[in-house]
């Protein structure tokens, strides 16, 4: 399985139609999961966050500071970490960013760029991302 933790709920419908359409796209490649968040305070995240990994997952914390991938390498790493793990849990913080204590049990940071994207957004990109992956993974046409 593939989770989404994610600090902050959507308050926009534009974007709740961005990311649900690929929720969509992305269960029909692989069981993905949305898991969304109270934003409050940072060390209060980290409690809830806490309540939904567990040590097998393998952990993708999303920092301005993590590794810069281009969509080819980010579907050879899918690809690799889902070989290898029963889940992968990407996690993208709150308006405080993500607790020492969660960034300690990371297993990859990533980064999409050295900008500050809002959260809705960037789910929605990192949604794209993924299912860009799985159509890279499968040889389909889209990513080009």
């Amino acid at each position: 399985m593939i989770k989404l933790i994610c600090v902050g709920k959507l308050k926009e419908k534009y974007l709740s139609d961005l990311v649900n359409d690929y929720y969509k796209r992305i269960n029909k490649y692989h069981k993905f999961e949305i898991i969304e968040l109270k934003d409050s305070n940072i060390k209060d995240e980290k409690n809830e966050i806490e309540k939904f990994i567990n040590n097998k997952d393998f952990i993708v914390t999303l920092e301005i500071e993590g590794e810069k991938l281009n969509s080819i390498e980010l579907s050879k790493k899918i690809d690799n970490w889902l070989m290898n793990y029963s889940n992968i849990t990407f996690i993208i913080g709150g308006s405080d960013g993500i607790d020492k204590s969660i960034l300690e049990k990371s297993n990859y940071r990533l980064s999409f760029s050295n900008l500050t994207f809002p959260h809705g957004l960037f789910r929605g990109m990192l949604l794209e991302q993924i299912y860009r992956s799985f159509k890279i993974l499968n040889n389909e046409t889209y990513h080009k």
